[in-house]
């Protein structure tokens, strides 16, 4: 078996995932994990799928000729980075005014640490009674166990105070 990351733009347009979908069944795929979002009138998307060595080319063909994907990469995958020692995991939210520069300030202080960011999720939206706009962001990161959670933790709060957004941090 082998794994391969499929990512995926295109048009969006209904029926774009169930065609995705019968290209990987076709290619005696599994579709295993996926992140799909629609993004500023494109569909956009991550797969991971599992497919036995001898249908792999197959499915790759498959998947790469679908109308109305403007652009198909197909990577191996692989087990992820080793990590030593026992690592954990926090959820890391942020809400405030949007301006450039919030997820440059976040994503720098956490890589200074060692963390890796697993997941993140952002957004805008206009902000009811203020006018202008929210940006909020959740994030799911990995910590190692190298990494001084205090020392983390004030370094958000100093970028969250600086940037003037709100910050929640759980599972410490």
């Amino acid at each position: 078996m082998r794994n391969l990351v499929l990512s995926v733009i295109g048009d969006d347009r209904p029926g774009l995932v169930s065609a995705l979908a019968d290209a990987v069944a076709a290619g005696g795929g599994n579709w295993e994990r996926s992140q799909l979002a629609q993004l500023a009138g494109k569909f956009a998307g991550i797969v991971v799928v599992a497919v036995p060595d001898e249908r792999a080319e197959a499915l790759i063909a498959a998947v790469t000729g679908l109308d109305g994907l403007l652009e198909v990469a197909v990577h191996s995958g692989g087990d992820g980075a080793a990590r030593d020692g026992e690592w954990h995991s926090l959820t890391i939210g942020v809400l405030g005014n949007d301006r450039a520069g919030i997820v440059h300030e976040l994503s720098a202080a956490l890589s200074a640490s060692g963390v890796t960011i697993e997941k993140m999720t952002t957004g805008t939206r206009e902000a009811p009674m203020a006018g202008g706009m929210l940006f909020e962001a959740q994030m799911d990161v990995l910590v190692p166990p190298t990494a001084d959670a205090a020392t983390i933790r004030a370094d958000l709060e100093r970028i969250a105070e600086e940037l003037l957004v709100d910050l929640g941090i759980e599972g410490e």
